[in-house]
């Protein structure tokens, strides 16, 4: 078995943890997942209740992303597996992925979000439609204010009294969670969450 991101060996030997199903084979390399700076950051604003990044947008994080869903390197999504299932097993809250357009999921061949999420094998609610082709990195401050609603509810809501949790790969503005949150709070959902793989850090 060879490392995902940098191909070497990971020559990782069966312990009594594996047999016990507590520890899960990884899929990078020590040298490799440290590059990833984990930051556990969590905050709250007037629409979402909690969001929280996992780890910082640095260097090796965008080319993680690019193989990940430009270049559509799909088996990537195991190397977040752990640290996803670690924050999401939760069975009293109900995942909800950020989705993509049609269009959009066409021309890549795949959702990055679901895709993260079956890796970790976390039940999930595809509950959210997304209106428009339009990518909010693409967006001025100013056009991403003016926009209309992004996204809207396009299946049953399971239960307005349970905990939904929002999974996006990266959050920049916050813009794209707001939205989707906006969107199930106005089907009656009392609280929303989030959580995010990634977030620029910006010094203040």
């Amino acid at each position: 078995m060879t490392c995902l991101l940098c191909d070497k060996p990971l020559h990782d030997q069966p312990t009594w943890q594996h047999f016990l199903g507590i520890q899960k084979d990884t899929s990078a390399c020590p040298i490799c997942f440290e590059k990833f700076e984990r930051i556990d950051r969590i905050e709250q604003d007037d629409v979402l209740d909690s969001v929280h990044s996992l780890y910082a947008y640095n260097e090796v994080a965008r080319e993680y992303l690019h193989q990940f869903k430009f270049m559509q390197d799909v088996a990537l999504a195991k190397v977040f597996a752990s640290p996803l299932r670690s924050v999401l097993n939760d069975s009293k809250k109900l995942i909800v992925p950020i989705p993509m357009h049609p269009i959009n999921k066409i021309r890549r061949t795949f959702s990055q979000v679901d895709a993260l999420l079956e890796a970790a094998n976390i039940p999930y609610q595809s509950l959210l439609g997304k209106t428009t082709e339009s990518v909010m990195g693409e967006k001025s401050r100013s056009e991403r204010l003016a926009m209309t609603e992004l996204f809207q509810v396009t299946a049953d809501i399971p239960s307005n009294e349970a905990v939904y949790v929002l999974v996006d790969d990266i959050y920049t503005t916050g813009t794209t969670l707001r939205h989707a949150a906006r969107a199930l709070k106005q089907r009656g959902i009392h609280r929303v969450e989030a959580v995010t793989l990634f977030r620029p850090i910006r010094e203040k």
